[in-house]
């Protein structure tokens, strides 16, 4: 399934990349996400970074069909690869189970505001579900990348 989703913050994209490579700021957008735990680690690479966030969520409010699958907590690694402040690679695995999103991260300024976008793939390989399970997964990304942006707008403005 293909997933695309922006966000916006209203801070130049300088502002936004710095904020992105800002191992607190991870943790602080975790916490907004109401993840159970996560860890954040950032090395810059060349003109970007390298961010992988090993995270254990909650499934509360996951549908029945997916929570036997899923279990009362599910583990998610996701790896961005940026190779500049303009964008990279991003990827979600869930280790032990058959699912993946993999796809880009970009940004761009227009006007001092940043949009922030995700183009991916997401696949669950299980017969009959597969395809709920990934408009499910889907929804959930978007609704972390909405909370992410709640706390990058705090952040931006000095909450920290």
């Amino acid at each position: 399934m293909k997933l695309r989703h922006e966000i916006t913050y209203d801070a130049p994209l300088t502002d936004v990349f710095a904020m992105l490579s800002d191992p607190d700021f991870r943790q602080a957008s975790a916490t907004a996400m109401g993840v159970i735990s996560a860890d954040v680690t950032i090395v810059p690479d060349g003109d970007g970074i390298k961010v992988t966030i090993d995270q254990v969520q909650p499934t509360e409010g996951v549908p029945g069909f997916a929570k036997k699958f899923a279990g009362e907590t599910t583990r998610a690694v996701q790896t961005e690869e940026w190779v500049s402040s303009a964008g990279g690679t991003i990827t979600i695995e869930t280790p032990g189970k058959p699912t993946s999103i993999k796809g880009t991260l970009s940004l761009s300024e227009a006007a001092g505001r940043t949009i922030e976008t995700l183009e991916a793939e997401v696949k669950v390989k299980i017969p009959l579900i597969g395809g709920k399970l990934e408009a499910l997964m889907g929804d959930l990304v978007s609704s972390g990348m909405d909370k992410e942006q709640l706390a990058g707008a705090a952040w931006l403005a000095g909450q920290r």
